[in-house]
């Protein structure tokens, strides 16, 4: 009995050791920068007792640089799995106090092995990254250590849900697997991810600037679109996560979760009949549109602060998670650009790996012009939005709100790339191009021949009053079948529904390949 004791003891010591990381010292450290431990973090994450944890006592293996006399059990990470609101979920997080959180390659190995398993058992994976990079001491071998998680992302992407949390430095290697994942969070002021760091940026390129300008939260949100939510701090970011989860399967051979919904199926709403202004340049929320149809009003957006012309995020339907992608009139009139043709073909194409709806809200005057679109590769990007929405074979149901002018009525999930169910508004618009545009190219002729500046006024303004009332509406694209029918913008929420539930069982194939080669 007594020496059975001894061993039980040593291994709730080791246990304690291996729950300290770096010590005290790194803790109190830890919290002064307003961010909380590896373990604090799991605790906020996962169901209460929920989590079960993988390799504690691992350590590093490098006799280098005086390391094989400083040796901390776990190594830096805490791998594992757990659950969230009962659904499992496998989890690492980056332990800054130990090494900085630096990757070693005994230490990549506990990541991988936590990767494989969520991909046997089929369920999401969430990174927390708090590291300050590859462990230099270990050299190729942590870079070894990168590279096989990178291709475990790889191998997962489309498969199960990945999602990474930015909880202070991601430098260096270390970005690319967040940016394999299919959403990134970072926290503000107290996160930052780039390449390379300041330092090199002012020894190469001579550019003084921080951390926070190189690579913060911010930055990231408006700028570059790396990252697809910002929070305040972590507490946020974790309910953040949680959230998310809710509206996503566990793996792509399942649905997504059913919630109960006590939102009427059939509930009118009538602001929706009066919110398109009378005349057609001036802008709306397409965001209250979304609310007052989702249930409960209910809308977590996604890529809130990157280009606001496109709104892209989840709501559900009776209970049933749905992904919304929506020109946005208040912001660059909703046009189409880059930037939110990056946006909306990398989510739409998210949508369809794991099994969620699409339901589009149309109010789009075009593409945007200009050298600095086409220079940008506009045709390209915008050619990746047209892939994806073709390439989809999820239930597509779309909604012309107001314009569906040129080329952008084909992108936005028009019937020709297989849209299952396409609606219009009784205000929609659907057109080769804008009434001005169109009076002058097809009156070219009359209005070159007119002296008077005031007569050109007057021949404009009487033409487009024709086109109006010739394309201004939705119903010569519903005389072709376009359109499958024009409704009451009151009765949106119950014609999404009933769409939804009637296109449940529905199956769609692409040809077979290996893949398609998206223009990128």
């Amino acid at each position: 009995m007594g020496s059975n004791t001894g061993k039980i003891k040593e291994l709730i010591e080791k246990r304690e050791e291996a729950r300290l990381g770096g010590g005290q010292k790194r803790i109190e450290a830890q919290h002064a920068k307003g961010k909380f431990t590896a373990r604090e973090r799991i605790e906020m994450l996962l169901d209460e007792g929920s989590f079960e944890e993988y390799d504690m006592f691992v350590t590093h293996h490098t006799t280098d640089f005086g390391l094989d006399k400083i040796k901390y059990l776990s190594d830096g990470v805490i791998t594992g799995h757990g659950t969230i609101d009962g659904r499992v979920v496998y989890v690492f997080f980056q332990d800054f106090t130990v090494f900085g959180g630096s990757l070693s390659k005994a230490y990549a190995n506990k990541i991988c092995k936590i990767m494989d398993q969520a991909m046997k058992v089929g369920a999401p994976l969430i990174g927390i990254n708090d590291s300050g990079g590859a462990r230099i001491q270990e050299g190729v071998r942590s870079l070894a250590g990168y590279a096989d998680i990178f291709q475990r992302n790889i191998m997962a992407s489309g498969v199960i849900p990945q999602l990474s949390a930015i909880f202070g430095p991601c430098a260096g290697g270390a970005v690319y697997s967040p940016a394999l994942t299919d959403f990134t969070l970072m926290t503000d002021k107290t996160s930052y991810m780039f390449v390379t760091g300041p330092k090199v940026s002012k020894t190469v390129t001579g550019e003084d600037i921080t951390e926070e300008e190189l690579g913060g939260a911010t930055i990231h949100a408006t700028k570059s679109g790396v990252t697809h939510f910002v929070a305040e701090h972590e507490e946020e970011g974790i309910s953040i996560l949680r959230k998310l989860l809710t509206y996503l399967p566990q793996n792509n051979l399942e649905e997504t979760p059913i919630t109960p919904c006590s939102d009427p199926v059939d509930r009118l709403e009538d602001s929706l009949n009066e919110i398109i202004p009378d005349s057609a340049n001036i802008p709306y929320d397409v965001k209250d549109v979304v609310y007052s149809i989702a249930d409960d009003g209910e809308f977590l957006e996604v890529h809130r602060q990157y280009a606001r012309n496109m709104v892209i995020g989840f709501t559900k339907f009776n209970g049933k998670s749905v992904g919304i992608v929506a020109n946005q009139p208040n912001y660059l009139a909703g046009v189409l650009d880059i930037e939110a043709s990056r946006k909306a073909a990398r989510f739409v194409r998210f949508c369809d790996a794991f099994n969620i709806p699409i339901v589009t809200l149309v109010d789009v005057p075009g593409f945007l012009p200009g050298s600095a679109q086409e220079y940008g590769g506009i045709i390209l990007h915008g050619a990746k939005l047209l892939y994806a929405y073709g390439e989809a074979t999820v239930p597509k149901i779309t909604i012309i709100l107001r314009k569906a002018y040129g080329g952008a009525y084909d992108v936005m999930s028009s019937k020709h790339l297989r849209g299952d169910i396409n609606y219009a508004w009784p205000t929609a618009e659907i057109a080769v191009m804008g009434p001005r545009g169109a009076i002058e190219v097809l009156h070219f002729r009359e209005l070159k021949g007119m002296d008077s500046d005031e007569a050109k006024a007057d021949f404009i303004s009487e033409k487009e009053n024709e086109y109006r009332d010739k394309f201004a509406n939705p119903y010569q694209a519903a005389q072709y079948g376009y359109i499958d029918d024009v409704i009451e913008p009151r009765n949106t929420r119950f014609r999404i529904i009933r769409a939804l539930e009637t296109l449940a069982t529905k199956k769609d194939l692409n040809p077979p390949k290996k893949h398609g080669n998206i223009p990128l």
